[in-house]
Protein backbone atom coordinates (compact mmCIF):
# COMPACT_ATOMS: atom_id res chain seq x y z
CA UNK A 1 0.00 0.00 0.00
CA UNK A 2 2.83 2.57 0.82
CA UNK A 3 3.79 1.94 -3.29
CA UNK A 4 -0.26 2.88 -3.72
CA UNK A 5 0.73 5.98 -1.73
CA UNK A 6 3.12 6.94 -3.71
CA UNK A 7 0.86 6.75 -6.40
CA UNK A 8 2.77 3.59 -8.05
CA UNK A 9 0.52 2.65 -10.81
CA UNK A 10 2.27 -0.96 -11.81
CA UNK A 11 1.79 -1.70 -7.82
CA UNK A 12 -1.94 -0.78 -8.19
CA UNK A 13 -1.98 -3.34 -11.19
CA UNK A 14 -0.82 -6.09 -9.20
CA UNK A 15 -2.92 -4.86 -6.19
CA UNK A 16 -6.09 -5.08 -9.02
CA UNK A 17 -4.64 -8.58 -10.01
CA UNK A 18 -5.16 -10.05 -6.94
CA UNK A 19 -7.82 -9.07 -5.58
CA UNK A 20 -10.44 -7.78 -8.74
CA UNK A 21 -11.92 -11.00 -8.23
CA UNK A 22 -13.13 -11.44 -4.59
CA UNK A 23 -14.20 -7.50 -4.66
CA UNK A 24 -16.31 -8.46 -8.17
CA UNK A 25 -17.52 -12.03 -6.37
CA UNK A 26 -18.64 -9.89 -3.30
CA UNK A 27 -20.48 -7.83 -5.64
CA UNK A 28 -22.64 -10.64 -7.68
CA UNK A 29 -23.41 -11.78 -5.18
CA UNK A 30 -24.65 -9.58 -2.93
CA UNK A 31 -26.39 -7.50 -6.25
CA UNK A 32 -27.10 -10.74 -8.10
CA UNK A 33 -26.29 -8.66 -11.40
CA UNK A 34 -22.67 -9.05 -13.31
CA UNK A 35 -22.88 -5.54 -14.73
CA UNK A 36 -23.78 -3.95 -11.35
CA UNK A 37 -20.61 -6.12 -9.79
CA UNK A 38 -18.26 -4.93 -12.35
CA UNK A 39 -19.37 -1.01 -11.57
CA UNK A 40 -18.69 -1.74 -7.88
CA UNK A 41 -15.52 -3.59 -8.66
CA UNK A 42 -14.46 -0.30 -10.54
CA UNK A 43 -15.94 2.19 -7.15
CA UNK A 44 -13.86 0.03 -5.44
CA UNK A 45 -10.62 -0.21 -6.99
CA UNK A 46 -11.30 3.65 -7.70
CA UNK A 47 -11.65 4.65 -3.89
CA UNK A 48 -8.29 2.34 -3.31
CA UNK A 49 -6.60 4.64 -5.77
CA UNK A 50 -7.96 7.99 -4.63
CA UNK A 51 -7.49 7.41 -0.78
CA UNK A 52 -5.09 5.19 -0.64
CA UNK A 53 -4.95 6.24 3.42
CA UNK A 54 -8.29 5.13 3.65
CA UNK A 55 -6.25 1.49 4.52
CA UNK A 56 -4.98 1.83 8.09
CA UNK A 57 -3.28 -1.49 8.16
CA UNK A 58 -4.25 -4.80 9.54
CA UNK A 59 -5.62 -7.28 7.29
CA UNK A 60 -6.33 -5.64 3.41
CA UNK A 61 -8.09 -8.86 2.43
CA UNK A 62 -10.70 -8.31 4.93
CA UNK A 63 -10.93 -4.52 4.32
CA UNK A 64 -11.33 -4.21 0.92
CA UNK A 65 -13.78 -7.14 1.45
CA UNK A 66 -15.64 -4.68 4.20
CA UNK A 67 -15.20 -2.05 1.34
CA UNK A 68 -16.96 -3.66 -1.16
CA UNK A 69 -19.47 -5.26 1.20
CA UNK A 70 -20.43 -1.64 1.82
CA UNK A 71 -20.51 -0.11 -1.11
CA UNK A 72 -22.94 -3.04 -2.46
CA UNK A 73 -24.96 -1.93 1.07
CA UNK A 74 -25.27 1.62 -0.77
CA UNK A 75 -26.07 0.30 -4.08
CA UNK A 76 -28.84 -1.65 -2.59
CA UNK A 77 -30.17 1.01 -0.27
CA UNK A 78 -30.28 3.16 -3.33
CA UNK A 79 -32.36 1.10 -5.54
CA UNK A 80 -34.99 0.91 -2.52
CA UNK A 81 -34.90 4.32 -2.75
CA UNK A 82 -35.36 4.97 -6.20
CA UNK A 83 -36.37 1.33 -7.70
CA UNK A 84 -35.70 1.34 -11.22
CA UNK A 85 -38.40 1.40 -13.34
CA UNK A 86 -39.09 -1.54 -16.72
CA UNK A 87 -40.05 -0.13 -19.40
CA UNK A 88 -43.74 -1.39 -20.63
CA UNK A 89 -43.43 -3.88 -22.81
CA UNK A 90 -45.97 -1.97 -25.15
CA UNK A 91 -43.96 1.25 -25.32
CA UNK A 92 -44.16 2.53 -28.48
CA UNK A 93 -41.86 3.25 -31.04
CA UNK A 94 -39.83 6.19 -31.73
CA UNK A 95 -42.55 8.27 -33.77
CA UNK A 96 -45.63 6.58 -32.45
CA UNK A 97 -45.46 7.45 -29.29
CA UNK A 98 -47.36 10.72 -29.98
CA UNK A 99 -50.32 8.76 -31.91
CA UNK A 100 -50.36 6.31 -28.61
CA UNK A 101 -50.94 9.34 -26.62
CA UNK A 102 -53.51 10.96 -28.38
CA UNK A 103 -55.50 7.86 -29.17
CA UNK A 104 -55.05 7.50 -25.18
CA UNK A 105 -55.75 10.75 -24.46
CA UNK A 106 -59.57 10.64 -27.05
CA UNK A 107 -60.41 6.78 -25.84
CA UNK A 108 -60.44 8.28 -22.32
CA UNK A 109 -62.53 11.23 -23.81
CA UNK A 110 -64.53 8.64 -25.16
CA UNK A 111 -65.31 6.73 -22.57
CA UNK A 112 -66.40 9.95 -20.18
CA UNK A 113 -68.87 11.28 -22.92
CA UNK A 114 -69.98 7.60 -23.10
CA UNK A 115 -70.56 7.75 -19.24
CA UNK A 116 -72.59 10.76 -19.08
CA UNK A 117 -75.13 9.44 -21.23
CA UNK A 118 -78.58 7.75 -20.00
CA UNK A 119 -77.90 3.91 -19.17
CA UNK A 120 -80.35 2.90 -21.87
CA UNK A 121 -78.45 5.21 -24.42
CA UNK A 122 -75.06 3.91 -23.12
CA UNK A 123 -76.17 0.67 -22.95
CA UNK A 124 -77.17 -0.08 -26.47
CA UNK A 125 -74.17 1.43 -27.88
CA UNK A 126 -72.09 -0.33 -25.74
CA UNK A 127 -73.52 -3.52 -26.92
CA UNK A 128 -73.84 -2.09 -30.23
CA UNK A 129 -70.17 -0.93 -30.85
CA UNK A 130 -68.26 -2.32 -28.53
CA UNK A 131 -69.98 -5.87 -28.21
CA UNK A 132 -70.52 -6.13 -31.66
CA UNK A 133 -74.42 -6.89 -31.42
CA UNK A 134 -76.56 -6.14 -33.88
CA UNK A 135 -79.88 -3.69 -33.78
CA UNK A 136 -82.15 -6.46 -34.23
CA UNK A 137 -79.93 -8.63 -31.28
CA UNK A 138 -80.10 -5.19 -29.04
CA UNK A 139 -84.30 -5.10 -30.03
CA UNK A 140 -84.56 -8.87 -28.83
CA UNK A 141 -82.45 -8.37 -25.73
CA UNK A 142 -84.24 -5.57 -24.29
CA UNK A 143 -87.51 -6.36 -24.71
CA UNK A 144 -87.54 -3.18 -27.36
CA UNK A 145 -88.95 -2.25 -30.29
CA UNK A 146 -86.39 -1.81 -32.60
CA UNK A 147 -87.23 1.96 -33.78
CA UNK A 148 -86.51 2.96 -30.41
CA UNK A 149 -83.53 1.29 -29.77
CA UNK A 150 -82.25 3.03 -32.98
CA UNK A 151 -83.40 6.08 -32.06
CA UNK A 152 -82.28 5.85 -28.66
CA UNK A 153 -78.59 4.66 -30.46
CA UNK A 154 -78.49 8.04 -33.06
CA UNK A 155 -79.51 10.24 -29.89
CA UNK A 156 -76.30 8.54 -27.81
CA UNK A 157 -74.38 9.01 -30.14
CA UNK A 158 -75.44 12.83 -31.28
CA UNK A 159 -74.72 14.10 -27.25
CA UNK A 160 -71.35 12.59 -27.50
CA UNK A 161 -70.69 13.91 -30.90
CA UNK A 162 -71.68 17.42 -28.94
CA UNK A 163 -69.75 16.20 -25.91
CA UNK A 164 -66.50 15.65 -27.39
CA UNK A 165 -66.46 18.58 -30.09
CA UNK A 166 -63.44 19.36 -31.97
CA UNK A 167 -61.79 17.75 -28.93
CA UNK A 168 -61.17 14.64 -30.82
CA UNK A 169 -57.96 14.18 -32.76
CA UNK A 170 -58.48 12.96 -36.39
Amino acid sequence: MDRIRARDPVAFESLYDAYHRLVFGIGLRMLGDPSMAEDLTQSVFLKIWTAPDAFRGGSFTAWVSRVARNRALDVLRSRAVRPETEIPADLPLDGALDDDVFTRIDAQRVRDALAQLPSDQRDLIELGFFGGVTHQELAQRTATPLGTVKTRIRAGLRKMRESLGERVSQ
